[in-house]
């Protein structure tokens, strides 16, 4: 009897002789694998809590995802379960305790830029939260990404709140991979209902608004539509006949101002409005003193590439265009001049100057 079994338990190889264990684990060919650095490997997830998460990438052992970043470990756990199938990538092919060491923050990107490419696609509202103030806008995130809300894309018709922490609804306006660039708008889509608001509006009109934010390039305000407001601009260079150089001070979130509408930008869901036109144009009253051949005596406001500017008072800018400065005369800011004038720009808003000369230099025109 005990021949009989040790008879069945007994291998043979070709030779006629027994098999060792040796041998049998020679001729078994392995099914792990062996994972390389830098290598990116299709796995499941076998374990995910917060201290712990396993993938079974079909190496010998599970490999751990290592993970230090803790916004990323709270999307893992809030997107991914057990039984996911995921892509990772290798940092390290065997750790002090023999597991793979492997990284999810690929893939987790590869998800966010799919949900942004179709969200941008087709232009779904989303909320975003702001979390930073910058000088032309702000950084918001949305669905996991950090993305910019420019001036240009934001709406301000809330006033005296300040913006950090405050939901938005936006919409994905740009988008690039490859520079890391998302761009977010709160205008997209609102064109339609622009222009029914504007309905009963029409430019040249004097209308109310509420100023509801100031930024570097104008005064953003609200103002009445049909039905509900609606955002107006009045930038920089419609606040004052003269050039401003930045938006006065004097401007406070929540103050009443008069305005005049001087045109409507449906793209941007938007009133453009005038501060200056409620004014008579000093330029045009003052023109008059200006004609061809007078004698004038002006101060260098700037020096340019253009040209030589001069403060004629009034708000009034002449100018001494570059190829007439005579050769080997520089001027300085503050110096005081004697021009004549040759004519007025009506269209630029300039008095065109020639330097008096004594002589005329050689190759002077």
């Amino acid at each position: 009897m005990s021949s009989s079994l040790s008879t069945k338990a007994t291998h043979s190889t070709g030779s006629g002789r027994a098999a060792s264990m040796a041998d049998l684990m020679k001729s078994t060919k392995s099914t792990f694998i062996s994972p390389k650095k830098g290598e990116n490997l299709e796995g499941t997830i076998t374990k995910l809590n917060s201290y712990e998460i396993l993938v079974d990438i079909g190496a010998k052992t599970e490999a751990v995802v290592l993970e230090k970043d803790k916004r990323l470990l709270r999307n893992i756990m809030g997107i991914l379960k057990v039984g996911d199938k995921v892509t990772v990538s290798v940092l390290n092919p065997e750790s002090e305790f023999g597991n793979p060491v492997v990284s999810l923050r690929r893939f987790m990107e590869d998800k966010v830029w799919d949900k942004l490419n179709e969200l941008q696609k087709s232009q779904k509202v989303i909320k975003a939260t702001i979390t930073e103030v910058t000088r032309g806008g702000f950084i918001v995130t949305a669905d996991d990404a950090q993305g910019f809300l420019p001036n240009s894309q934001a709406s301000f018709l809330e006033t005296g709140q300040t913006p950090l922490g405050k939901k938005v609804a936006v919409n994905v306006l740009e988008l690039s991979r490859l520079q890391h660039k998302i761009i977010f708008s709160q205008k997209a889509g609102q064109s339609i209902e622009f222009e029914k608001e504007i309905g009963e509006l029409k430019t040249e009109q004097k209308i109310t608004s509420t100023i509801s934010n100031i930024t570097t390039f104008g005064v953003f305000v609200s103002l009445q539509g049909k039905t509900h407001l609606i955002e107006g601009l009045i930038h920089i260079s419609e606040i004052s006949w003269e050039k401003l150089a930045e938006v006065p001070r004097e401007f406070k979130a929540g103050e009443k101002i008069e305005t005049v509408i001087i045109g409507f930008d449906k793209k941007a869901a938007r009133v453009n409005l005038s501060l200056r036109r409620l004014t008579e144009d000093p330029f045009e009253k003052e023109m008059s003193k200006f004609e061809p051949d007078k004698k004038v005596s002006a101060s260098v406001s700037e020096v340019t590439a253009n040209g030589v500017l001069f403060d004629l008072g009034n708000g009034i800018e002449g100018i001494i265009k570059k190829e007439k400065v005579p050769p080997n005369v520089a001027y300085k800011e503050g110096q005081t001049v004697s021009l004549t004038v040759s004519m007025v720009d009506k269209k630029r808003r300039k008095v065109i100057l020639a330097p008096i000369l004594k002589e005329k230099p050689i190759g002077y025109r």
